[in-house]
């Protein structure tokens, strides 16, 4: 008898499956009474029919089924679903305010139950309206291969219109295909398939296969061949991206000292200490705006820019004014100077803030990646070589086009034609260090988003922002972007081959190498008083 039912079952899952019956909850009943027995045959078959009824509280009900959560009442052997404290009836939702505990009984499965729970679960999400749940539930059956899926994954392709979910689909058939008993013939196709959507997850599906010494295996092969000398060719363009995102921080943190080592030919190792504070700045601002007004913390990343440009500026003019106007000529007295200075500053954000890491949290709309083939472009980082691209240009209009700019140009070329002129060389001297203090503090606030905020965060910067500004030209914003992305690309190829270590040795070499052909970089100045 229990056989039998269990045949009526499954006859009408593969009719209501096929032609989409929709269930009433009374229909819905009668499938669920067979879980509340102790025969696994029947559970099974019930399981199939409850997903293939079309019943809106299929998932719902599987799904408790799976997480142990589907009761039997031992009275009236009605299904309930119990979740934490709320108890509803699983046919129809109805909450039932009044239950004895004792008076229920949880459904047992075994694990043949729980391989056809994930499967029917997978094949009901397969046809969610939630395009984000169709892919979960391609993945899932990717991992699990299960052979009486193909049905399954066949109806979805008919309907599917979300490109990133067909092409998991169409993997996830030629996975299952390759993985069972198949004819060499649609094994073939599906390694044919998988070879053309490539990826790496293509190499973990290729490698079993390539290991059988027969037509499937040869063509497992060469398919894994080509599909390695692409992902060397997406690693070496993955490398290029990464080293345009390094160069990019290289610039933000080495366009304040360009900007003063032109000017006033100011060693400053103290500029990545304002770097350094402007982090801090990131933090603190997130801090107070969480505390205070948690509904702008999205914006603390924008309000944190020009606050740390003008925190940093004024004290760099400070600096400026007070220690680094009466070293003017004398750079190794200057060098030790801001080298002490440095650690003065380090020392006192240590004590204010202790040795520990800060972290600076990420806002929505700079969380999350994008991917382009097999690239993956994190959106923080995209946002840092917009921001540092808009930084130059607004650099360049300034330079270019104000008075001010007028000014800084003229003393960089000829400070004293520029002073004989009446340019008042001490006040563009003093704005100069605040700007390239002040750009310094905006490279700190881009910095939080990808690195640890830490009093030492300066120190990992400042000799590779000396190379960008001696290998691109003392005091060229131009030569300093190339010089940045130039270093930053190399660096990042560099690092594959070589190791880190050896790689920054290789990098160092190649900049000593090329200053002895070109001393004054690649844009040199131009100027009586700088070529003389």
């Amino acid at each position: 008898m229990n056989r039998l039912k269990s045949v009526v079952l499954l006859v009408f899952a593969i009719l209501a499956f096929g032609h989409s019956i929709p269930l009433k909850a009374e229909d819905l009943v009668s499938l669920l009474q067979p879980l509340g027995s102790s025969d696994f045959a029947g559970k099974s078959a019930a399981i199939a029919a409850i997903a293939g009824s079309g019943s809106p509280r299929a998932s719902i009900v599987l799904q408790a089924l799976n997480d142990g959560k589907l009761l039997v009442s031992k009275a009236d052997r009605r299904m309930v679903i119990l979740d934490g404290a709320e108890v509803t009836d699983a046919a129809t939702g109805a909450a039932i305010p009044v239950v004895d505990r004792s008076a229920l009984e949880k459904v047992g499965i075994n694990n043949k139950l729980r391989r056809d729970l994930r499967v029917a679960l997978g094949n009901l999400t397969l046809l969610s309206p939630d395009p984000t749940k169709r892919r979960q539930a391609a993945e899932a059956l990717l991992k699990s291969r299960d052979p009486s899926a193909i049905s399954s994954l066949d109806s979805a392709l008919t309907v599917e219109t979300d490109d990133r979910v067909k092409q998991t689909l169409t993997i996830a058939r030629a996975a299952i295909l390759l993985a069972g008993e198949r004819p060499d013939v649609l094994k073939i196709a599906a390694i044919d398939t998988i070879r053309s959507h490539g990826g790496r997850d293509a190499v973990s599906l290729l490698t079993g296969p390539a290991a059988q010494n027969d037509p499937v295996g040869a063509a497992a092969r060469r398919a894994l061949e080509q599909i390695e000398a692409e992902l060397k060719l997406w690693n070496a363009v993955q490398n290029l991206v990464y080293g345009l995102s390094l160069g990019s921080v290289l610039f933000l943190a080495a366009i304040g000292l360009a900007i003063t080592f032109g000017v006033m030919g100011v060693i400053n190792m103290a500029h990545g200490e304002m770097v350094m504070i402007g982090a801090y700045v990131a933090f603190v601002i997130q801090q107070l705006i969480a505390a205070s007004a948690p509904t702008l913390g999205e914006l603390s990343i924008l309000l944190a820019i020009p606050l740390a440009f003008l925190l940093c500026g004024l004290l760099g003019i400070g600096i400026e004014r007070s220690l680094i106007r009466f070293l003017y000529g004398r750079p190794l007295e200057t060098l030790l100077a801001t080298f002490g200075l440095s650690l003065v500053l380090q020392q006192a954000v240590r004590s204010i803030f202790g040795p520990t890491n800060r972290e600076v949290a990420t806002p929505t709309w700079m969380s999350g990646s994008v991917e382009l083939g097999q690239l993956t472009l994190t959106i923080n980082r995209l946002s840092i070589i917009v921001f540092a691209l808009a930084i130059f240009v607004v650099l360049l209009l300034v330079l270019r086009f104000t008075r001010f700019g007028l000014q800084v140009r003229a003393v960089t070329q000829n400070r004293e034609m520029a002073a004989a002129m009446g340019i008042p060389t001490g006040r563009i001297d003093a704005l100069t260090f605040g700007l390239g203090s002040g750009i310094a503090g905006m490279a700190g606030v881009a910095l939080s988003q990808i690195d640890n905020v830490s009093p030492n965060l300066g120190q990992a910067y400042i000799i590779d922002s000396f190379l960008v500004v001696v290998f691109g030209g003392v005091g060229n914003l131009f030569g300093t972007l190339v010089a940045s992305l130039i270093l930053g690309g190399l660096n990042k190829l560099l690092e594959p081959i070589a190791g880190a270590v050896l790689g920054k040795i290789l990098l160092l070499v190649f900049v000593v190498l090329f200053i002895q052909r070109r001393p004054r970089g690649l844009f040199p100045l131009k100027g009586r008083a700088v070529e003389a």
